[in-house]
Parts: structure tokens; C-alpha cells; sequence
């Protein structure tokens, strides 16, 4: 096992978080249980995920000169994340992402509503490092929450690098050929990947694979070699050249929020592929970390390290590898 080196480029949010038995229909008010602010933005969430499991980590993106910004960087640099590379905007203020947390007796549902600000200033010119630069990095890491010419521009620099690129498209949007073409994988939730393939998949009584390989022919012919679709309590399926393969969740006692729930699994599959891990163990090492992520409030905060994923995956006695040989991670 080696250490990963990997860049992400994506956003820093600070979240802003109100729990309530129901969330307010239109023109509604209700009284909330809870309010918290914490730091997340996908890209952060998933730098400081890589970080905690053990990968050289450096971030790309941009804040705000605002306290939020300050915060956000001082976070990521707390997890040993590189943010050398991350810019400050002199007159945006950083990105805020206002959570709505509906808590009931079956469960926790999120709902997310984000105010870019810095985040969208950022520009390719910017990032113009990259041109050279990504190709000392094992992976790079992206999302949706920047704007879409500095996914594309990147994406095709360290493609044309040979460098793996994971696009987690989120919030979903609309991608070009030459974006989907660069994507090593790609990795949408079910929602996602119903809306952007325009067809839906059926999980009322287990996934339907009929479904999926639909999907997953509409990503292939568009040039994405791998897709990952992540799917909550079913688990995760990945299609690539080797036909279409199912991971089960990892079920906890307790689903407390499942906010960061995505990014964790992201990062953690891409920090085990990175580091030498099969990709169906990588996968499986992804739903293990995701798993105490939903056990936990917040976002960063519920993001676990590499020590308590190894005890979970002890615990549930994991068979497809020893978890000892991903202390590795951290040598």
C-alpha cells in the first residue's frame, strides 16, 4: 500500500443547520429542535475525508475574506489538508449551504439549499498551475459546486496527464461529451443518475438491474468508463467493463444525518483505489467509512479517520481484506 497523493478541486461551504420534526410547507413556519453551524461544500468535505484516511491531500478552491473562510481553512489545515492552493476573493463572500434536517421515527432527511458566493468567482485561468502540475497527483477529485468550465478545464488537463479523474456530479447539471469523456468514473447518487440519464431506478423491492444497465449504457455511450451510483440503504453498484457489480451498505444501529454521507464514500473509494486496494474492496472500504459518517451529525465533524474505519471493519469482521494492511496509508 502506498500513500496517495490527491487533489480535489471544489468548493468550501459553511453549513448552516436547522433540525425539526417537519420541515415548513409553503408560507409555513415551524419551531426547530436545533441550530448548528459547521464547516463543509462538497470539496471540502471530501479533502478532509482523504486526508483523515490516510492521502496527501491538496485542495483547489476558493473563499472568502470573511470569518466563514477563515474557519474553513483553519478546518482543513486542523485534518492535514493542504490548502496552499485555495484562494481568497476580496469582494464574495464564502459559500453558504443552509440545511434543513427532518427528524422522524423512520429516519433523518435532508434538504439543501447553497449560495455559492466565492465559489463560483473561481476561474480556470486561476487553476492555470494545473496545466503542468496535476500530473504529479494519483487522482483528482471533483464536483459540481464550481463553475462548470473549471470541471471541464481541469478534468481535460489531467486526463490528457493520464491522470484518474472522479466527477461527482452533484448537485446534478448537464454534461458534456467532452466532460463525461475525461471522467475515469463517475459517481451520482440514484437521484442523479435517474434526472441525468432520464431514467429512473426502481429500489421498492431491491435494486432493479434492468434499470441500472440503462442507466449505465447512457453514461458508457457517452464515454464515462466507469460509473458508480451510490444508493443509500441498497448500497452501491458500479458499471464498468466488467458488467455492472452490487456493494451492500453497511448498516449502523443509528442513521443520525446523512448529509456528508456521498462525499465520505467518494473520498474513501477514491483514497483506497489511489492506494492500491482491488476496486471492489475499495468500494467495500467506502461503504465502511460512509457508514459512520451517517451515524454522526454534521459533515466534517461526522467524517471518520482510517483507525476508526479499521475498527468497524474488525468489528464487522470484513473478510475481503485485512484492515491492518491500510495502516500503510499513513507511513
Amino acid at each position: 500500500m502506498k500513500r496517495p497523493k490527491i487533489l480535489v478541486v471544489g468548493s468550501l461551504n459553511m453549513d448552516l443547520t436547522a433540525s425539526a420534526k417537519r420541515v415548513p410547507n409553503s408560507g409555513e413556519t415551524v419551531i426547530g429542535m436545533k441550530f448548528q453551524t459547521a464547516p463543509g461544500g462538497k470539496g471540502l468535505n471530501q479533502a478532509v475525508q482523504c486526508a483523515r484516511l490516510g492521502a496527501e491531500v491538496t485542495m483547489a478552491g476558493k473563499v472568502g475574506k470573511d470569518d466563514f473562510g477563515k474557519a474553513l481553512l483553519a478546518v482543513a489545515q486542523e485534518s492535514g489538508v493542504d490548502v496552499s492552493r485555495v484562494l481568497t476573493d476580496e469582494n464574495e463572500s464564502t459559500g453558504v449551504a443552509m440545511i434543513q434536517l427532518e427528524v422522524s421515527e423512520t429516519g433523518t432527511q435532508n434538504r439543501i439549499t447553497v449560495c455559492p458566493g466565492s465559489n463560483f468567482t473561481i476561474t480556470a485561468e486561476e487553476l492555470s498551475w494545473l496545466r503542468e502540475g496535476v500530473a504529479s497527483y494519483d487522482m483528482v477529485i471533483m464536483q459540481f459546486e464550481l463553475p462548470m468550465p473549471v470541471v471541464e478545464t481541469v478534468a481535460r488537463w489531467a486526463h490528457d496527464a493520464g491522470v484518474p479523474v472522479m466527477i461527482n456530479p452533484a448537485p446534478a447539471a448537464p454534461m458534456s461529451d467532452g466532460l463525461l469523456e475525461c471522467a475515469s468514473f463517475l459517481s451520482p447518487n440514484e437521484h442523479e443518475a435517474a434526472l441525468l440519464a432520464g431514467h429512473e431506478i426502481n429500489v421498492e423491492n431491491g435494486i432493479n438491474f434492468d434499470d441500472v444497465a440503462v442507466v449505465a449504457k447512457a453514461f458508457h455511450d457517452r464515454g464515462v468508463q466507469n460509473l458508480i451510483i451510490t444508493m443509500g440503504g441498497n448500497g452501491s453498484v458500479i458499471a464498468g467493463q466488467d458488467g455492472i457489480h452490487h456493494t451492500p451498505c453497511v448498516k449502523m444501529p443509528h442513521v443520525a444525518d446523512p448529509t456528508a454521507a456521498g462525499d465520505s464514500f467518494v473520498a474513501a473509494f477514491c483514497t483506497a483505489l489511489s492506494a492500491g486496494l482491488p476496486q471492489a474492496q475499495a468500494l467495500d472500504f467506502a461503504s465502511h467509512t460512509a457508514a459512520i459518517t451517517v451515524s454522526r451529525m454534521g459533515a466534517i465533524n461526522s467524517l471518520p479517520t482510517l483507525d476508526e474505519v479499521q475498527a468497524l471493519m474488525r468489528e464487522r469482521n470484513y473478510q475481503g481484506f485485512d484492515a491492518a494492511v491500510l495502516s500503510g496509508l499513513v507511513n
